[in-house]
């Protein structure tokens, strides 16, 4: 029963396998079927999407394009704006320009009476045209010379009336029965004959006979009085350099006082060197030593007095003799370089006073540019006068001072050499003889 039932198991078993296999070939193939159909779907697909980019990339293209065309054209378009906005502003520049041309046109034509039209409505081309067609007249006629009546002030203030030739707009000549010469500003349009001799140049332009060399004086308008020229003396450059210029000239003064005293008393001390030394030695090579002080009495001076005190030690000792030398030596010295140190004080001293009055100079001077400002040069002249002058001042008496005292200490430092030298050859040569 057992077996039966086994072998029924074995064959439901087969039925149901034939079954599943049938079940799944049928799957199989419906599977294999949508794949195939799948993958048909896929290749089409594909083949669209690659259409598609195509197409977009396509279109892209063309937009780039695009934006290139409109980037060039948006420069160009810049560059019009920039190049309308120059025009507009060369425009307006010289629409200023010219109306600042027209107002200085007015201003300076209208002093030699020449109107210029510089209302807004006007024309500015045709008022600019008229303006240098008078301008050119005008030049013309100030460019070139020509004789007019009238009257000129003279030196001393008088008037005198005579001919006017007139050098352009910038120099002019006056002829008069009293006096004829070239012409200054005097103020006010007037004219006044300059403090310097040109009557020949004057005649000259009145024959028209120019010579080579012609004085002239030009002048740039005729309302500022022209102040006639000055010569400077040697006073004015005194008074340039104020307080500080007057104590340097005396300082300079008291140098060269105390180099004068100094030169007559190194004249004094070194006077009759040779012919003391010589007397001596004569005595001494003669034997009679002891009659050379005696014979040098009625000499006076360093020398003297250094030379009759060897002498009255003579017979002691070389080394006392040399240190009487010496000490008489020392003791003349005093005397050889009096004022010699102070005369190179002084040296010293001027040029420091001219520096301390070139500081105060240009202190005035800021002083002065601080209250009135820089419009006049003449309050600046005085405190850049004193700043110069007392520099001068200083290094014209420093310099001769310096040289001067420094040579007359080479003079001093050869008289006591002298001195020592004569001295010291009478002890030899006595020492000689005496041996």
């Amino acid at each position: 029963m057992k077996f039966f039932s086994l072998i029924f198991i074995l064959l439901l078993t087969s039925l149901g396998a034939d079954e599943l296999s049938q079940a799944y070939e049928k799957e199989y193939t419906f599977l294999k079927a949508q794949k195939s159909e799948l993958q048909k779907r896929l290749k089409k697909e594909k083949s669209f999407q690659n259409k598609e980019i195509k197409k977009a990339k396509q279109k892209v293209q063309n937009l780039q394009n695009k934006l290139v065309t409109l980037s060039e054209s948006d420069k160009n378009i810049q560059k019009q704006i920039e190049k309308s906005s120059q025009v507009l502003e060369d425009k307006s520049s010289n629409k200023e320009i010219s109306s600042s041309v027209i107002i200085q046109a007015s201003s300076l034509l209208g002093e030699y009476g020449i109107r210029v039209d510089d209302t807004k409505d006007a024309d500015t081309v045709t008022v600019m045209h008229k303006a240098f067609i008078d301008t050119l007249v005008l030049y013309k006629k100030l460019s070139s010379s020509h004789i007019q009546s009238g009257k000129f002030y003279l030196v001393d203030g008088t008037t005198a009336k005579g001919q006017i030739i007139k050098v352009g707009n910038v120099m002019a000549y006056g002829i008069s029965n009293d006096v004829s010469g070239a012409l200054a500003p005097a103020g006010n349009g007037e004219y006044k004959v300059w403090n310097k001799d040109t009557t020949t140049d004057a005649k000259a332009f009145e024959s028209k006979k120019l010579t080579k060399d012609i004085k002239i004086f030009v002048y740039e308008n005729l309302d500022k009085d022209i102040e006639y020229a000055k010569e400077k003396t040697f006073q004015d450059t005194l008074d340039g350099g104020g307080t500080i210029g007057y104590i340097i000239l005396g300082l300079g003064a008291l140098g060269f006082l105390l180099i004068i005293l100094r030169v007559i008393l190194l004249i004094k001390s070194g006077s009759n060197v040779k012919t003391i030394t010589g007397i001596v030695i004569n005595k001494v090579e003669s034997g009679k030593a002891s009659e050379a002080l005696e014979s040098i009495k009625g000499f006076k001076g360093s020398t003297a007095r250094v030379i009759k005190a060897t002498l009255r030690n003579i017979n002691n000792d070389r080394d006392h003799i040399e240190d009487i030398v010496t000490e008489n030596i020392l003791n003349e010295s005093s005397n050889i370089d009096r004022f010699g140190n102070f005369v190179l004080v002084l040296a010293a001293v001027a040029p420091l006073l001219g520096l301390l009055g070139t500081v105060t100079g240009m202190i005035a001077t800021f002083d002065i540019i601080t209250t009135h400002g820089t419009g006049d040069p003449k309050l600046l002249s005085g405190g850049i006068s004193e700043a110069l002058v007392t520099t001068m001042l200083g290094l014209i008496v420093a310099i001769p001072l310096l040289l001067l005292g420094n040579l007359l200490s080479g003079w001093a430092q050869s008289i006591k050499d002298s001195m020592e030298q004569s001295a010291l050859h009478i002890v030899n040569l006595f020492e000689t003889n005496k041996a």
